[in-house]
């Protein structure tokens, strides 16, 4: 076995089981593994422990690994998605890029940066990581819910926006490139560059629906020819001039508008995971640890302009369009982080010459304090708005009229003899069989499509949150004989805001004197939700578990040996 070869396996073999241990200890903190993947990189830098010395290897890795994620963003820019944005993601998206370039260009400025780094780091400021706040969203299971949507609307812009910043950077570096010799090689690259984009028009337009459509019957064919072509068109995009990055960019839109992107996206989720490792590794490393001293303060200044700045001009544009300062707090503690496209800009200016590696250990340690805090701040997001409403009425009209509209052009509370909270598979057939016996049931969510298909049942619907105090205690309940919770309670995740206790303190609120039927997975959470003014508990496994057990043996007797 060749020397060098070896060595490298024993480099890579050791960095991927630090990065393990690390984002082991970054998991208990509740950290996503970026914070983890980029404390490998400083820890196995020259600075720390020394372990990378195989450079151009993990830079390699590092090269992929960003045209693979260029790739998936691209899977989520399907055109009709782009065209069908609403206002409110389009108005809120594009006035939160314009207000953190600006005013981050105007802080830069007065923390002594020249004026070209304080535009790169401006611009940086801008992005969001759309994978930590999915993924945060997900597990508090409000990825539906309004501020939820709203959220990954105006992420969307915000990708937008990354794509045209690298479709500029490139052009930049186009110009200044070291090869070009005149107008007509800058020409070549972006006649080059258009017929490209012509070629994947012409391939979306014939070729996308019908080859997957052959290709995905076997999956692993699926995810081989993803990466396949993910890589190819990046290498083309190099060959071209104009970049790895839109190569795979290229790639991942032209698969966009088929049935696929989906799977496509999740099966390779995994794979971006471990090469985006590799990535941070050779940020990490590359970071002068004797240098980033100096970088403490301005950092501090910048990271607080994210977490505090970010959140507030997203509360003051939906404010503005008429929701409710708990939806735009909600949603704007979502933009309270830099993204990893925001180290891959800086890393471009890098190679084009504008920026120092100064200004990328800047970024990056804002990114470390973003995104840390950040998890955190998602994760409480109704204790914080409950610690900081009082301050948050400036943000609000006296008339909320788009969640007016959305809460109370249904239905009413009164008039109904059941409320329903959750509409999942349990509340919709609680709803279903309330109904075929001749009562009137209100059903309530805050997922958009769970009310439509509540409605299609020929029942009323109402938009909201059993979390949400200020609705519940605001609904008039009078004449409903009882109220039905068949939201999920998740104890596993870091929540802080249980459904059912916040329902039970809600209907407190609001006077409710019926009874309150709320459902467990787990018979232990039972006693507990009785001692605190529950009716009945109902057990939807239990109760299933019991009576599939009388069916099993309706017809068959325990037999005995004779």
């Amino acid at each position: 076995m060749d020397a060098n070869f070896a060595s490298i396996f024993y480099e890579i073999a050791l960095l991927v089981l630090l990065a393990a241990g690390v984002g082991f200890i970054g998991l208990l903190l509740r950290q996503p593994l970026v914070v983890a993947f980029i404390a490998v990189g400083v820890l196995a830098g020259p600075d720390a422990l020394g372990i990378v010395s195989s450079v151009e290897f993990i830079e390699t890795l590092s090269q992929i690994s960003i045209a693979v994620l260029l790739f998936l963003v691209g899977l989520k820019l399907d055109v009709s998605l782009v065209r069908n944005l609403g206002k409110v993601a389009v108005a809120t998206g594009l006035g939160q890029v314009t207000f953190t370039a600006f005013f981050g260009f105007l802080i830069c400025l007065a923390l002594g940066l020249d004026w070209l780094t304080s535009l790169y780091i401006s611009v940086a400021l801008t992005f969001s990581s759309t994978i930590i706040i999915v993924k945060l969203l997900s597990d508090k299971q409000e990825i539906g819910a309004l501020h939820g949507k709203i959220a990954l609307g105006f992420l969307i812009v915000q990708d937008i926006f990354v794509v045209l910043a690298m479709v500029t950077l490139s052009a930049i570096g186009v110009g200044l490139g070291e090869d070009t010799g005149g107008v007509w090689e800058v020409a070549q690259v972006f006649i080059g560059g258009a017929a490209m984009v012509g070629a994947v028009i012409l391939f979306i337009r014939y070729v996308a629906e019908p080859l997957l459509s052959r290709v995905a019957r076997s999956p692993e064919l699926m995810v081989i020819f993803a990466v396949g072509w993910a890589a190819s068109l990046a290498a083309l995009g190099d060959f071209l001039g104009f970049g790895k990055e839109l190569g795979g960019l290229l790639a991942g839109v032209s698969l966009a508008s088929t049935e696929f992107r989906e799977a496509i996206s999740s099966r390779l989720a995994s794979l971006r995971d471990f090469l985006l490792l590799f990535f941070f590794i050779n940020l990490g490393a590359a970071l002068q640890l004797s240098t980033l001293g100096d970088q403490i303060g301005p950092a501090i200044v910048l990271s607080l302009f994210v977490l505090i700045g970010n959140p507030l001009i997203v509360l003051a544009i939906m404010g503005f369009m008429g929701y409710r300062k708990r939806t735009g707090f909600l949603a704007g503690l979502t933009v309270a982080q830099i993204s990893e496209f925001s180290l891959i800009f800086m890393a471009m200016g890098i190679t084009i010459g504008h920026i120092s590696g100064e200004a990328m250990g800047l970024v990056t340690l804002v990114g470390l304090v973003t995104i840390a805090l950040s998890v955190y701040m998602i994760t409480w997001s109704h204790k914080l708005y409950e610690i900081c409403e009082p301050w948050l009425g400036l943000f609000e009209r006296r008339n909320a009229f788009r969640e007016a509209a959305d809460t109370m052009a249904t239905a009413e509370a009164k008039g109904h003899d059941f409320v329903v909270f959750g509409l999942g598979r349990y509340g919709c057939r609680i709803g279903a069989r309330l109904q075929e016996q001749g009562y009137r049931v209100l059903g309530i969510d805050f997922d958009p499509e769970a009310l439509s298909h509540w409605r299609l049942l020929g029942l009323d619907a109402m938009y909201g949150d059993a979390t949400d105090p200020e609705f519940v205690a605001h609904m008039d309940l009078s004449g409903v004989q009882a109220v039905v919770s068949a939201v999920p309670r998740d104890r596993g995740a870091l929540t802080e805001a249980d459904p059912q206790l916040a329902l039970l303190h809600g209907l407190r609120s609001a006077n409710y004197r019926g009874r309150v039927f709320l459902s467990v997975q787990k018979v232990a959470e039972a006693d507990e939700l009785l001692n605190q003014g529950a009716s009945v508990v109902l057990k939807p496994f239990d109760d299933a578990a019991d009576y599939a057990v009388r069916q099993l043996i309706a017809g068959d007797e325990p037999r005995t040996e004779s």
